[in-house]
């Protein structure tokens, strides 16, 4: 049976540590940004390292990968893409990966960075589980670096259309921060503010926010639901525009975000 194990590093990094069976210590990294917090839980934990998996190529996700690389003498995989010349095998749109007895698809969601891939893993006894990298948060999503607004759209379109039992595991604890701004958008939302009261006292027992539920985003996360009225309305006065589509909402709250 598939574990993941949650390894937090720097102020608000996760790295994903999967265990494709509880019964061997074999294991595969998602995004380690810092090599020594990934040594440090494989020691302790008596696991071991069998590959290592990038979304995208920013440093915090990234910069410990070919460090532990050399250490196990494994593969990086990962988007294809100049900026990160350690990847060792190129992932593409729709390739299926083999993690020991489990396997993963790949999505190609550009928008936060041009070169952005999502990791999609079906289980016979789990849920569907998606590592989005910085595309999708709990309660938001990604700024805008090299990519835009359309293709970021797009991709979270892709997401959303994902079952509703999907677990997200993004790469960053933003929850809390992305509520008060989501609050902003839909005051009236009930399931946010109930929503706001639990992520509020995991944060204060310590526990992460994530993985969170694709449904539940469905119903708290602005960035996925710029076709409600709600949404429209709040946008529109927030940025004093006349909005016509789903896409124009998007990118005028991405920039509504950016300057919360």
């Amino acid at each position: 049976m598939l574990h993941i194990h949650t390894i937090p590093a720097f102020t608000d990094n996760y790295f994903w540590l999967l265990q494709p069976d509880i019964g061997s210590p074999d294991t595969y990294i998602v995004d380690p940004g810092a090599a020594q917090p990934v040594y440090d839980y494989l020691t302790k934990h008596k696991l071991t390292l069998q590959g290592i998996l990038l979304t995208h190529h920013h440093h915090d996700h990234i910069d410990g990968a070919a460090e532990l690389a050399e250490s196990f003498k494994i593969l990086i995989y990962g988007p294809d893409s100049k900026r990160i010349p350690q990847v060792t095998q190129h992932l593409y749109e729709g390739n299926r990966l083999q993690l020991g007895n489990i396997s993963a698809e790949i999505m190609e969601i550009p928008g936060h960075t041009l070169d952005h891939i999502a990791y999609l893993i079906n289980t016979p006894d789990s849920s569907p589980l998606l590592f989005s990298g910085d595309t999708l948060f709990a309660v938001g999503c990604g700024r805008l670096f090299d990519g835009t607004a359309p293709l970021l759209h797009q991709a979270l379109q892709r997401i959303a259309a994902l079952p509703d039992d999907t677990l997200v595991f993004c790469g960053h604890e933003y929850t809390l921060a992305n509520i008060r701004f989501a609050l902003t958008i839909e005051p009236d939302n009930t399931d946010l503010k109930s929503r706001q009261e639990i992520e509020i006292q995991k944060r204060e027992r310590g526990v992460p926010t994530l993985p969170t539920l694709l449904d539940l985003e469905r119903r708290t996360n602005p960035f996925l639901r710029c076709h409600l009225n709600s949404v429209r309305t709040s946008v529109e006065r927030l940025s004093n525009q006349t909005l016509t589509t789903d896409a124009e909402i998007f990118a005028s709250l991405r920039l509504l975000k950016d300057r919360f």
